[in-house]
C-alpha cells in the first residue's frame, strides 16, 4: 500500500501506516516466522524467513485474514478460511515457501473455530463449534487424513494445547454451564481422560482455569495453567500425570499470565495492572521473578526466543506500536511512512456504585476545556482499555474532542470480583459506572455537557444503544458500531459460543429469564432515544447479527428519529484499511454535523456499502 503521506491528514495516516503483529515462530525452526500486516491495504498473513530476510504474503482475500499457525517444523502454515468475515469456515494448509492451498482436514465440514494444536508428527487437534453439535474436537493423525472425534458436548469448549510428544491433549470446557469460568481436562489421543482440574466445583463456585501451555520439552508432562484462586489471574504448574500442583511466588498486583521459555527452564511473565503492562522472568524454584525491562505503556504480546532474548509488541497512547527486542533492536520494521504520534493518556479514578472506576482520558494538545467529549466504550465485555495506541481515539482528539475510556465493572485487569460483577443486570451495571465517570468529567470542567457523545463497538456499541435509551438526558449524540440492539433476536441468531456466554451472564435463555433479557435489551428503550444516532453494522456478522440491528432501526424509522445507518460487506468489523478509514470518517462527519465544530480533515474516501437515513 503506497500513499503520499504529506497529503494525508494525521488521523488517516495512523490507519494507513504499515503495521505488523508480533511474529510467531516455529518451535523446531525458529527462523521460520508468521505475522500479520496491512501492507497491501488489507490485513493478511505473511511468512518471514528470518535467516534470509525473505518475506512473502501468504493469504490474499478481499476481506482479509488474520488467523494462522505454523507447524512445529516450520514447513507449513495453517490458516482459517471463512466467508466474508462470517467466522464460519475451514482450516487451509500452505507450504511455508509458497504453493497451493489445500484443505488441512478435508473430512471436517465448516464450523466456527474452537482451538487448534499441531503436533510434531504431523497430527492436529481441531476444535469446532456449530449450532447443531455444540463443541466437537477431532484428531487428524496426518495432514489431510481422516478426522476422529475425541470429544463432544453441547456447552462451549476448546483445544488448549498438545504436549511436546503428542501424547497429552489439554482441553478447556464449560460442561458445568458457566461460560465465563472454564475447567480443564487432559486426555490421550484416543479421548480417554488422564486428569481433571475443576475450580468451579461443578458450577457452584465462580473460579476459572485456562491452559497456558505444556512444557516445550520431550517427556515433560508439566502444564502451565492460569487460575483465579486468589482473586485474580495468575499462573501455576500442574502435572496431570504426576497429579501435582506447584504454586508460583509471583506476587504482583493485577492479572498475571505466563508462557514457557523455549527450553522449559523459565517462565515469561506478562503482568497487567491498572491499564499498563510489563514483563518478568521467573525460574521455577527461585524466590521471586526478575523484571524484564520494557518502556512504560502496554505490551500487547511477548515471546521468548531460543537465545534468551524476549521480543514484544509495545505501544502507548502517544506512541504507535513497534515490535521490540530486549537486545535493543527493532525486530520487524515495515517500510513506508510511520504513523504520527498522538497525545498521552491521563488516569482518572472516580467513585462509582460498585467501587472506584478507572478511566483513561486524552485531551486535545491545544485549547482549554470544557471540550466536546467522546466516551469511547470498549467491547468484550471481558476486556479493558489500556495505555496503548489506538487510531480511533486519536482521530477524535485531532478534531478537538476529548476522549474518555471507562473500564467499567465487567472489565478485566482489576481482579476477579470486578470482572464477575457483571451478572443478571447486564448492561445496566456498566452504565452505572459510565454515568459516574460522565458526572466527574462534567464537574471537573473536562467535558461540555451539551456535547457529550456515547460511542463504542460490539459490546461498546450495545452499551451505547442501551445508554441512549436508559440515560436519555445524559448524552447529545450516539455512535454504535456492530452493536447488540435487540437482545432476544441477537441470542437466537448469534454463534453458539456467544449463546453460552449470554446464558451465563443473564442466568438462562430468553424463554427462561425473559424479564432479564427485556431489562437488558436496547430495543426495550428505543422509543426513549431522542438524540441523533449513527449505527454501523456488518452484514455477515455472527456475533451481533444484522437482523437484530434491523429490528432496532425499524423502530427508530417508524417514529422518525434522527438516525443514519451504514451497512458494509464484512463480519464483526473490517480488515480493510480503506473501509476502516471510511467508517471513522462517517462517524466524524455525523458528530460534527450535529454538534458543530467544522469539517473532517482530509478528502472524502471512496464510496462503498450502503448508507441510509
Amino acid at each position: 500500500m503506497t500513499t503520499d503521506a504529506a497529503a494525508v491528514p494525521d488521523w488517516e495516516m495512523r490507519f494507513r501506516a504499515p503495521r505488523v503483529s508480533l511474529p510467531d515462530w516455529a518451535e523446531d525452526a525458529p527462523d521460520h516466522a508468521l505475522f500479520v500486516s496491512n501492507a497491501t491495504g488489507t490485513y493478511e498473513l505473511y511468512a518471514w524467513d528470518r535467516a534470509s530476510g525473505r518475506q512473502r504474503q501468504v493469504t490474499d482475500r478481499p476481506n482479509g485474514t488474520t488467523d494462522g499457525v505454523l507447524t512445529p517444523d516450520g514447513e507449513a502454515i495453517w490458516w482459517f478460511s471463512d466467508t466474508d468475515g462470517d467466522e464460519f469456515g475451514v482450516w487451509m494448509r500452505q507450504p511455508f515457501d509458497g504453493g497451493e492451498d489445500e484443505p488441512a482436514a478435508p473430512g471436517l465440514a465448516p464450523s466456527y473455530p474452537a482451538g487448534l494444536a499441531i503436533g510434531r508428527d504431523g497430527s492436529a487437534v481441531i476444535g469446532r463449534s456449530t449450532d447443531e453439535d455444540g463443541t466437537t474436537i477431532h484428531l487428524v493423525r496426518t495432514p489431510g487424513g481422516e478426522p476422529v472425534e475425541i470429544y463432544r458436548h453441547r456447552e462451549s469448549a476448546g483445544v488448549g494445547d498438545l504436549s511436546h510428544d503428542g501424547t497429552l491433549i489439554a482441553l478447556e470446557h464449560t460442561e458445568h454451564g458457566d461460560a465465563m469460568h472454564s475447567a480443564l481436562r487432559v486426555v490421550r489421543p484416543d479421548g480417554s481422560t488422564v486428569a481433571e482440574l475443576d475450580d468451579t466445583e461443578g458450577g457452584t463456585k465462580e473460579l476459572g482455569l485456562a491452559v497456558l501451555g505444556f512444557a516445550p520439552v520431550a517427556g515433560d508432562t508439566r502444564l502451565l495453567v492460569g487460575h483465579q484462586r486468589r482473586g485474580r489471574w495468575e499462573p501455576m504448574i500442574w502435572d496431570p500425570v504426576a497429579g501435582t500442583e506447584t504454586a508460583l511466588p509471583v506476587d504482583l498486583p493485577g492479572d498475571v499470565g505466563a508462557e514457557w521459555y523455549p527450553d522449559g527452564s523459565a517462565l515469561l511473565i506478562e503482568h497487567s495492572f491498572e491499564a499498563r503492562s510489563e514483563l518478568w522472568r521467573y525460574e521455577p524454584g527461585a524466590p521471586e521473578p526478575v523484571r524484564v525491562p520494557t518502556p512504560a505503556g502496554t505490551v500487547s504480546g511477548a515471546t521468548a526466543r531460543p537465545d534468551g532474548t524476549v521480543e514484544y509488541l509495545w505501544s502507548s497512547a502517544a506512541q504507535p506500536p513497534v515490535v521490540r527486542s530486549t537486545s535493543g533492536a527493532v525486530v520487524l520494521d515495515p517500510p513506508g511512512a510511520k504513523a504520527p504520534p498522538s497525545v498521552p493518556v491521563e488516569d482518572a479514578w472516580v467513585d462509582g456504585p460498585g467501587g472506584r472506576v478507572h478511566a483513561l482520558v486524552q485531551k486535545p494538545a491545544t485549547g482549554e476545556g470544557p471540550f466536546p467529549t467522546v466516551f469511547e466504550i470498549h467491547g468484550g465485555p471481558t476486556w479493558h482499555d489500556s495505555d496503548a495506541f489506538a487510531s480511533g481515539p486519536a482521530a477524535w482528539v485531532d478534531h478537538g474532542f476529548a476522549v474518555v475510556r471507562v473500564n467499567y465493572r465487567g472489565s478485566t485487569g482489576y481482579g476477579r470480583a470486578w470482572t464477575d460483577a457483571l451478572k443478571h443486570r447486564v448492561g445496566l451495571i456498566e452504565l452505572e459506572d459510565i454515568a459516574a465517570v460522565r458526572d466527574w468529567a462534567v464537574a471537573s470542567g473536562l467535558a461540555d455537557p451539551e456535547r457529550l457523545v456515547l460511542a463504542g463497538g460490539s459490546w461498546g456499541g450495545y452499551l451505547t444503544l442501551l445508554g441512549l435509551g436508559t440515560q436519555p438526558d445524559s448524552w447529545a449524540l450516539g455512535l454504535a458500531a456492530v452493536p447488540v440492539a435487540d437482545y432476544v433476536t441477537a441470542y437466537h441468531d448469534e454463534m453458539e459460543a456467544l449463546k453460552a456466554m449470554d446464558r451465563t451472564l443473564l442466568g438462562g435463555t430468553p424463554e427462561e429469564v425473559p424479564e432479564r433479557f427485556e431489562a437488558s435489551s436496547p430495543l426495550t428503550y428505543v422509543d426513549a432515544v431522542r438524540v441523533p444516532l449513527y449505527i454501523s453494522a456488518g452484514v455477515n456478522d455472527p456475533r451481533c447479527p444484522i437482523r437484530q440491528v434491523e429490528n432496532y432501526v425499524d423502530r427508530l424509522a417508524a417514529r422518525g428519529a434522527v438516525h443514519e445507518v451504514y451497512r458494509y460487506d464484512a463480519g464483526h468489523g473490517s480488515l480493510v484499511v480503506e473501509e476502516r478509514i471510511k467508517q471513522v470518517r462517517l462517524e466524524l462527519e455525523f458528530a460534527l454535523k450535529h454538534l458543530g465544530g467544522g469539517a473532517v480533515a482530509g478528502s472524502p474516501g471512496p464510496e462503498a456499502g450502503v448508507r441510509a437515513g
